[in-house]
């Protein structure tokens, strides 16, 4: 879709803005029982990040205001985004009045940044493309939404808007709608939803927060939209030096927050704890198992100053892992550890073409130095004997760890394996990719 203006998360904003952003905040009960405490919430939400968020509310405003909507439907749509919380009508005052007052509180917070401020022409987005799209996702849950609102109008004021006034503010508003009801959104819809905010610019947050998912189960697509690095080699990379928690645990638990936007809540819980136990139920030594910690964190977490030996250190990460999916996913059932074999000797092949490499050089050198031809052996063996997605991915962490060149070669290779293994197109960007020699 073609943009005249930067999207929204290019301008900093991690969540909701503007006017769907003030729907939300008068949605919550005793925010806004009447006009002077709904503007104080509008001059209050004008006013965020020194006041560059009353663009937006403001804009939004008058998308609604210069388009040639009944007042019919802006007060079903304005009403249906705040789940009835708010009612102009009920204080003697019509939604364009209403919207006329959030654009003078918009302006005003403007003009104490620059006087001479003058609210520009509105830009609505009518892109017929997206409006299109966007009218197919309401259409698709018109009956839930319909079936949950005492407002008999709902879906057809909330398509007005999309392909009368503004898609983008169209789209915004249907999904405040949807959770102002607390309609469930199917999983295949929701990931829909993502991709057209993507397009109007939004933040992953203003389409999944409150948003009633129906999520698959954990373990289906526990994989599925990860972006960088997962799992036990995500966790050691949180491990070195510098980590901020007062706490191991409470650095495993900061972990398990990271199921992103895509996949469901205890999602990277499952993953790593599939990696922990399948290390576990190895022949891998307690020694292998400690040697692979302490290089893939830099010794950022050294275990054997502790005490704790590699299979004791995994045991505490499966407790918590254990801990937390019973909390978010109690119906979450681990599969059977196997131990995977796919692209085996591919692996394999490329820890040995880095093997001499390493050899030359030393994780922690200053402090209870490890070889690096040691960790090669290692990650060996968690290749043959315990899984090759999980030794590569173990690769890539020791690479970086130890600073290893690579190859442009060597690079399209593991671009090769990650595809192989499902993995994220930004793993290897968020990894080895400045460690590339390009000519």
């Amino acid at each position: 879709m073609t943009r005249e203006r930067p999207a929204y998360y290019e301008l900093g904003y991690g969540q909701d803005f503007g006017l769907t952003a003030l729907a939300e905040r008068l949605s919550v009960p005793g925010s806004g029982t009447d006009p002077a405490a709904a503007l104080g919430c509008a001059e209050e939400l004008a006013d965020r990040s020194a006041g560059e968020e009353a663009v937006e509310l403001g804009e939004d405003a008058r998308r609604l205001l210069v388009s040639e909507l009944p007042e019919h439907v802006l007060h079903v749509v304005w009403l249906g985004s705040t789940g009835n919380a708010f009612d102009p009508g009920d204080h003697g005052m019509s939604v364009r009045a209403w919207l006329e007052r959030i654009s003078e509180v918009s302006t005003a917070r403007l003009r104490q940044n620059k006087r001479s401020y003058t609210p520009p022409p509105v830009r609505p987005v009518r892109d017929t493309q997206a409006c299109q799209a966007v009218v197919a996702e309401l259409r698709a849950i018109a009956a839930a939404l319909a079936g949950a609102s005492v407002l008999p109008d709902l879906v057809d004021a909330l398509e007005q808007v999309v392909t009368g006034a503004d898609c983008d503010l169209g789209m915004r508003l249907f999904l405040r709608a949807l959770k102002a009801h607390s309609v469930p959104v199917p999983y295949e819809q929701y990931r829909r939803l993502q991709a057209l905010g993507r397009q109007l610019g939004f933040p992953a947050a203003v389409v999944h927060d409150g948003l009633a998912i129906i999520w698959p189960p954990v373990g289906t697509t526990s994989r599925q939209g990860v972006v960088g690095d997962f799992g036990l080699s995500r966790l050691t990379g949180l491990f070195t030096a510098g980590w901020h928690y007062r706490t191991a645990r409470a650095t495993v638990e900061n972990a398990l927050t990271g199921d992103g936007y895509e996949r469901p809540p205890g999602s990277e819980a499952a993953v790593l704890l599939e990696d922990a136990r399948r290390m576990l139920d190895s022949d891998l030594s307690d020694d292998t198992i400690t040697v692979l910690w302490l290089a893939a964190t830099d010794r950022g977490h050294s275990i054997d100053e502790h005490g704790v030996g590699g299979r004791e250190w995994l045991e505490q990460i499966v407790e918590v892992c254990e801990e937390h999916l019973t909390a978010v996913a109690p119906a979450y059932v681990p599969a059977a550890s196997t131990r995977g074999t796919e692209a085996g000797d591919a692996v394999l092949r490329e820890i040995r073409e880095m093997t001499p490499l390493a050899a030359g050089a030393v994780i922690s050198p200053a402090f209870r130095p490890l070889e690096g031809s040691t960790v090669m052996e290692a990650l060996e063996q968690v290749v043959t004997q315990v899984d090759p997605d999980l030794g590569f991915r173990l690769l890539l962490r020791t690479v970086a760890v130890l600073r290893l060149p690579l190859t442009e070669e060597q690079y399209a290779r593991y671009e090769v394996l990650g595809s192989r293994f499902h993995h994220g197109e930004d793993h290897l960007l968020f990894s080895v990719d400045h460690l590339v020699q390009r000519t």
